[in-house]
């Protein structure tokens, strides 16, 4: 760990000395390049420096264990210092974990109403509603791609983008099927029904991660019937891309500009064609993606919203909450560093 930790360190000063060279000044690419690189392992190097700080003072601490006088508070001194110590290699262990690098990105999510008819489209406005809520709590900027209105309410199908700092790193264990069990508004005699809604969650993809030839895609327009204001239904601003190669269907609608329709559902079908890039090269690994929480499938059922009870619960880390109604606000703090921790714990075991 300490050599990885002296790589880190002086790698981070040759950064800083190339940083402060007038021809990389001028140039804004590479500027930008590095000050990311260093920003990305300045929390290592700085917790490395506490680090050789505790271990310098634990040495001065044990040679004043010969000085009789001194011999009681040195004593003390190493006490506290070994407990530093322990603490600060489990953080610099966790920190020294390999990064996903799609963590820093924005992210594309899509959800659909799924098994249970209209109240599976109400419920997949519910998730919606909820996400948008974390975002704002979390300082995020939303921004909606394509939405379909389910008859009843909610939607059958939605798309957007949610923009800040560190997106995927804290929503990328949300893709699955979520349940919900509650008594519908369209039903008359008071049972609670079980319906699902599915959620995947694709970071934004740059030009640099993936590339689409104009000859396999077959772009169509047609008359919007989403919202968006007087004008909306008069002009063919509705975009739907498909991907000859792979069969992946992709629809825009919300904008009134065609232009802007097929900008964003290019952006949707680079992030899926990602996504199943990723899905694959994880099959090949074999039990790498079995040991993710959760494989990111739509089938695979993650948590179950029980509205009679109050109660959430995530079957991929066997958490229950008893707030409900606080985590369809938006507070799903604690969901969320409850899955950072235990995918942290299986890397550091190695599972």
């Amino acid at each position: 760990m300490i050599e990885r930790l002296e790589t880190t360190l002086n790698r981070y000063n040759e950064i800083a000395e190339e940083l402060s060279k007038p021809e990389v000044l001028g140039n804004v690419e590479l500027m930008t390049t590095l000050s990311k690189e260093q920003s990305q392992i300045s929390e290592i190097v700085d917790k490395y420096k506490v680090y050789k700080k505790v271990l310098s003072d634990l040495e001065e601490a044990k040679e004043l264990l010969n000085d009789k006088e001194m011999a009681e508070l040195a004593k003390e001194d190493i006490n506290s210092l070994s407990t530093q110590k322990e603490e600060l290699e489990k953080e610099l262990e966790v920190l020294l974990l390999p990064k996903d690098p799609n963590d820093d990105k924005n992210i594309i999510v899509e959800i659909r109403g799924a098994a249970g008819g209209d109240e599976a489209n109400i419920f997949a406005g519910d998730l919606f509603d909820m996400y948008s809520r974390y975002a704002e709590n979390m300082g995020w900027k939303i921004e909606i791609i394509n939405a379909e209105e389910g008859t009843a309410g909610g939607y059958s199908q939605i798309e957007f983008m949610i923009k800040g700092e560190n997106v995927y790193s804290k929503l990328k264990y949300e893709s699955g099927s979520h349940r919900v069990q509650r008594v519908p508004a369209t039903e008359s005699q008071g049972r609670v029904h079980t319906s699902t809604a599915t959620v995947l969650v694709m970071p934004e993809v740059q030009n640099v991660d993936i590339e689409i030839k104009d000859e396999d895609v077959r772009v169509d327009v047609y008359r919007s019937s989403g919202a968006g204001g007087q004008g909306v239904n008069t002009t063919d601003s509705a975009v739907r891309l498909t991907h000859i190669p792979s069969g992946i269907v992709v629809t825009c609608q919300n904008e009134r500009s065609q232009l802007r329709n097929k900008e964003k559902a290019m952006e949707i079908l680079k992030a899926r064609l990602y996504e199943e890039e990723q899905r694959k090269q994880d099959e090949e690994l074999g039990s790498e993606r079995r040991n993710k929480i959760g494989t990111g499938d739509r089938s695979e059922k993650i948590r179950t919203y029980n509205y009679p009870q109050n109660r959430v619960t995530d079957h991929r880390i066997n958490l229950t909450i008893m707030q409900l109604d606080r985590i369809m606000q938006g507070k799903l703090d604690e969901i969320v560093e409850a899955l950072v921790n235990e995918d942290i714990r299986r890397k550091l075991a190695g599972e």
